[in-house]
């Protein structure tokens, strides 16, 4: 099976009823200027010496959620906030290149990777795609399991700093309170 070709810059595609252009528009109308002046003088080690790995559930906020401003903290997203091997390499570089030593892995209540199975979606993509990943999806039924997981792979991993303190929350999106795993 083909991939369709990109329809690359040109006219814009829209999904849902949304152009892809919105982000494009709000950048250069406000996004960059702000961005710029956020970022300006600061040094790219985070000054607070931590790392935040979450899901990339659009409701979720990590620089509202923790209160940080820019320059403060690493954040790495992902489907589901899984602790996986990119986020152990990102992690390994955090620290040993740019000094942070805290992590938070923050999965949440009633995440989309709690709705199917990794058996389940590689068939899917098998069917869909004609191909299988290499990669696993990192689906869990058990968001307080998964952080545990995830906490622990980072730990056991010979790559990041044995100094480091790891803290492992599930997030209720409800009340948006953090839950230690």
């Amino acid at each position: 099976m083909q991939r369709p070709a990109s329809p690359g810059p040109g006219p814009s595609r829209t999904m849902g009823g949304v152009s892809d252009d919105v982000l494009l528009t709000r950048h250069a109308e406000r996004g960059a200027a702000a961005s710029a002046e956020a970022a300006k003088g600061l040094p790219a080690p985070p000054s607070l010496h931590t790392l935040i790995v979450t899901c990339m559930d659009a409701r979720i906020d990590p620089v509202a959620l923790f209160g940080i401003e820019p320059g403060e903290a690493h954040v790495l997203r992902n489907a589901g906030g899984i602790v996986t091997d990119d986020v152990v390499r990102s992690v390994t570089i955090s620290q040993r290149e740019l000094g942070t030593r805290t992590v938070y892995v923050v999965q949440h209540k009633g995440c989309g990777m709690g709705t199917f199975t990794d058996p389940e979606f590689v068939a899917k993509l098998q069917e869909e795609c004609g191909a299988t990943p290499d990669w696993a999806p990192g689906a869990f039924s058990d968001a307080f399991e998964s952080v545990r997981q995830g906490v622990a792979r980072l730990v056991d991993s010979p790559f990041t700093l044995p100094e480091m303190r790891v803290k492992g929350f599930v997030l209720d999106l409800e009340t948006f309170a953090l839950e230690p795993a």
